[in-house]
């Protein structure tokens, strides 16, 4: 018997099940490209997905907010928030290949003239941009000679009709192109964009590198992901996708990019950076282009989750004790992670915090927590520092790391990493960190115990049934 697939294996599909239940606006027609679309988004940011008809009178509507809270993942992908790291890593582990397919929705209309902001709706998102970007385009490359595919997304700056600065970062993207470059060739790629919800979250795993992201996002919808060819090149892309942007990563070819408002809510500088010649722009009929507002909710959101999942396996290899963890909203969901442990010896916990530490150069601060304490509530993780954290006896520092380039505060990406033990001492009295809890207060039914207060609200305090 099949199963029917989750909601967010495919956009339209998840679009109509966000008006189902109220979370899909529609803006007024005409909004601005340049800031005006970013401005609607973030006010809705976590509570609607938004549709712009007409931007500026462009033909192509633009869509925002996607995924919009992490309960929205868990849809998106059929099942809870309970067990949605454990799938994510599952798929990770457990990919599933493409099918390819001739039939592609996404190459119903080919351009081989292109102008890119006639041809899409690029919006401005932030006050200091330098201009249009595409933001939420999944950067598809092969490594040379070996045919493996990558997926990230990367920013990409509209700087001509046919041309993109593209930064790229020391990741799997970086070291693809620097294969094709060691031998002055360019890199054939993909931008594809308009894509489903779980195909997006496939395309943030933190995997080894030759590790295809479209096979992850094929075990997380539990069938095989539909692919096909490019037209100007053998990169592969998801046949149901909206948009698709083909071009040549130029070797040996450095401009101007930036800035441009970034997750940890600052710019990123204007530096020379990698440039992308568009070759050729396929679409749906009727295309949807997605945009992910620059520091906005989606933006950190998306990058959480399998963030979050990928670092769960890693620690879990080394460290059995770990039980959850969690990348805050206030951390830009990559700086700051919380680890709830069950420690069996002294010093375990700061183990985990160097390997923690270790397992991306985003994570700059670690706490580490016990089984008590909720590391997806920042009070709860706040809480355990001011009361079992001494900076003395439980602080690790490490200085001169490489970090993130986008953190203001580093010296271009290298910084200090620290680590807070905030767990309870083993040896400590029984009673000593013992929480105060009131017996049965999780039983209590509400809606029985109590009820809204009336205008009489005094006299009636008197009229109630003696026992």
């Amino acid at each position: 018997m099949s199963v029917a697939p989750p909601p967010g294996a495919d956009l339209r599909t998840w679009l109509d099940h966000l008006r189902r239940t109220g979370r899909l606006a529609v803006a007024r027609p005409g909004a601005a490209l340049r800031h005006g679309v970013a401005a609607v988004a973030n006010r809705l940011d976590g509570t609607a997905a938004t549709l712009f008809p007409a931007p500026d009178g462009h033909p192509v509507p633009v869509l925002a907010g996607v995924l919009g809270a992490r309960s929205w993942v868990a849809e998106a992908l059929g099942g809870g928030e309970d067990d949605l790291l454990e799938r994510f890593e599952r798929a990770t582990r457990e990919p599933m290949p493409c099918t390819e397919t001739d039939t592609a929705p996404c190459q119903g209309v080919v351009h081989r003239e292109v102008d890119l902001t006639r041809l899409l709706p690029v919006p401005t998102h932030n006050e200091h941009d330098h201009g249009p970007y595409i933001t939420a385009g999944l950067l598809i490359t092969r490594r040379p000679g070996t045919g493996v595919q990558n997926v990230a997304i990367h920013r990409l700056q509209v700087s001509g009709p046919d041309r993109l600065g593209a930064l790229l970062l020391p990741r799997h993207t970086l070291e693809f192109f620097g294969d094709a470059e060691a031998r002055s060739e360019d890199l054939p790629v993909a931008v594809v964009i308009g894509n489903d919800p779980i195909t997006l979250l496939a395309s943030q795993a933190i995997v080894p590198v030759d590790h295809d992201e479209l096979e992850i996002a094929g075990a997380l919808r539990g069938s095989p992901l539909p692919v096909t060819r490019c037209v100007t090149n053998d990169v592969r892309v998801p046949a149901g996708a909206e948009i698709v942007v083909e071009g040549r990563l130029l070797a040996r070819t450095r401009e101007p990019e930036g800035p441009f408002g970034e997750f940890p809510q600052y710019y990123g500088p204007r530096a020379d950076r990698h440039v992308i010649a568009v070759d050729a722009v396929t679409h749906r009929h009727e295309p949807i282009f997605h945009t992910i507002v620059g520091g906005g909710g989606e933006h950190l959101l998306l990058g959480a989750v399998p963030r979050e999942a990928s670092f769960l396996s890693h620690l879990r290899r080394s460290f059995p004790s770990v039980r959850d963890l969690h990348l805050s909203r206030g951390g830009t969901c990559r700086y700051h992670l919380a680890v709830q442990i069950a420690k069996g010896s002294d010093g375990e916990a700061r183990n985990v915090i160097l390997g923690a530490l270790a397992v991306h150069y985003d994570v700059k601060h670690v706490v580490v927590v016990d089984p008590d304490v909720d590391v997806h509530d920042p009070a709860e993780v706040e809480w355990a520092v001011a009361t079992r954290f001494q900076a003395d006896r439980d602080l690790v520092v490490v200085p001169g790391a490489q970090g993130s380039k986008l953190d203001p505060s580093t010296d271009d990406g290298v910084g200090a990493k620290m680590g807070l033990d905030a767990t309870v001492p083993l040896a400590a009295e029984s009673m000593r960190f013992t929480r105060i809890r009131v017996p049965g207060e999780e039983q209590i039914d509400l809606s029985t115990a109590v009820s809204a207060a009336s205008p009489h609200w005094q006299e009636d305090l008197y009229q109630a049934p003696r026992r």
